[in-house]
């Protein structure tokens, strides 16, 4: 077992500094704003592709499968001053609402909308937010990871399958919700520390050393709201004029770090953050590995509006690379800027995931639309999948290196499905998962 005895690898403000947007290495292109939508009856958001605990994003069946945050758009209910749809405002709104649905496809692209994966009332609280579903066999068991939010905001997981026919693909049990850990208020902050604390986004990965199974997942540093101290080692070397941090001490993000005390990942530790961003950063969203030539890949999501005073970075992926587990990690790209929205289009894509063979998924948040007057701008809403990218990794640096169609997710394997007589009945498989409409 991996020495779990470590330091936290602290991001500073100094490693910040050289963030560069608009650095062609390291930006995602222009999305045109004439961009496909995938149902114009919903919004999706965080996209969560089927992997297996090694990373491998798999089909089953020669059927791709994602999951993503879903939330039926509202035109009746969203209206602006002239009575027309605001979708803005519903768009804004969505995440109070948000349900886990998933998709299927032959092609990784073309995708077909399957339904929410737990009916109404089976999750304990009033949104589902983002984490990652596991492939656990080749029965088509899933175990999806994900945060149950509102009350509080806790990891949770909950065990279906995945049904498939030549027709499509459609999912059975996820009726048991399973709540494992909160912030503790020692290693992350708690509600209670902090009102506006962050503890979500669970990705469970084996070690490919040790063998173990770990999660990581976002989280705050604990302790009170406002109290943390910006030293020295959060500092950096910063250049003369940098030294003044305004108001830094509250953003306090970090990446935490859990792992399993039992073969079934049912029974977690927390350990200590492996990245830490006092000072500099509030939000390390959706962190997850890639495991690529001995290295630890480690990537995270963040907003320009999340920085800390004094600092500044676009909306986008960022990444720290170790040979350890537990680091220290060091910085991609000397600053941990790995794909950045352009300055001209700062808000097009959101919530980045990069896959093993360095595709990287998106979503379209939202694109300025060209208009007679350049004064006059005005955004087109996205909710929908955005084009898929693809980045190289050399060693601490990475580089985009191509652009590939809207959404395409493709399988690095494809997983035959054997017949299953156990765990769930044939009924439920049959009749229980189908879903139909929306939301239904």
């Amino acid at each position: 077992m991996t020495n779990l005895n470590f330091q936290s690898t602290i991001w500073t403000r100094a490693d910040a500094l050289k963030v560069h947007t608009d650095d062609p290495t390291t930006t995602q292109p222009l999305v045109p704003a004439n961009f496909p939508v995938l149902d114009d009856r919903l919004f999706i958001w965080d996209t969560m592709p089927l992997r297996t605990l090694d990373g491998t994003i798999v089909s089953v069946d020669g059927w791709s499968v994602i999951f993503t945050l879903t939330a039926e758009r509202s035109p009746e209910k969203f209206k602006d001053a002239n009575g027309d749809y605001d979708i803005t405002a519903d768009w804004n709104d969505r995440h109070g609402r948000a349900r886990i649905c998933f998709w299927y496809s032959r092609d990784g692209k073309s995708w077909i909308f399957g339904g929410r994966v737990m009916k109404e009332g089976v999750s304990p609280t009033s949104r589902e937010w983002a984490g990652t579903p596991i492939l656990l066999n080749d029965q088509g068991d899933i175990d999806l990871y994900y945060t149950c939010v509102t009350p509080g905001a806790t990891i949770s997981k909950v065990r279906g399958r995945l049904v498939t026919s030549d027709e499509g693909v459609s999912v059975a049990g996820f009726t048991t919700v399973k709540s494992l850990f909160s912030a503790d208020g020692t290693y992350y902050q708690t509600e209670e520390q902090n009102t506006y604390w962050n503890f979500r986004d669970p990705c469970p990965f084996i070690d490919p050393n040790d063998g173990q199974l770990y999660m990581v997942f976002e989280g705050n540093v604990a302790g009170d709201r406002g109290t943390h101290t910006i030293g020295s080692a959060q500092m950096g070397d910063v250049p003369p004029g940098h030294t003044d941090v305004g108001g830094a001490r509250y953003q306090t993000g970090c990446i935490g770090i859990a792992v399993a005390t039992d073969s079934s990942g049912e029974s977690w530790e927390l350990l200590p953050p492996l990245v830490t961003a006092v000072g500099v950063n509030d939000q390390t969203e959706r962190p997850h590995y890639v495991f690529k030539d001995g290295k630890y890949y480690l990537f995270t999501i963040s907003h320009k509006y999340t920085y800390a005073d004094g600092l500044t970075g676009p909306d986008g992926v960022y990444g720290f690379v170790s040979e350890n587990l537990t680091g220290p990690y060091r910085p991609m790209n000397s600053s941990g800027l790995v794909l950045g929205n352009p300055s001209s289009q700062p808000f097009q894509t959101y919530s980045h995931y990069v896959m093993p063979n360095g595709l990287v998924t998106s979503f379209i948040d939202s694109v300025p639309v060209p208009t007679p007057n350049p004064k006059d701008l005005q955004y087109r809403i996205g909710g929908t999948e955005a084009p898929t990218v693809r980045i190289e990794l050399v060693g601490d640096r990475s580089f985009v290196v191509e652009t590939l169609d809207f959404g395409y997710i493709p399988a690095m394997r494809d997983v035959q499905l054997k017949e299953k007589s156990n765990l769930i009945s044939d009924i439920d498989s049959i009749f229980g998962s189908i879903v139909k409409g929306i939301f239904g």
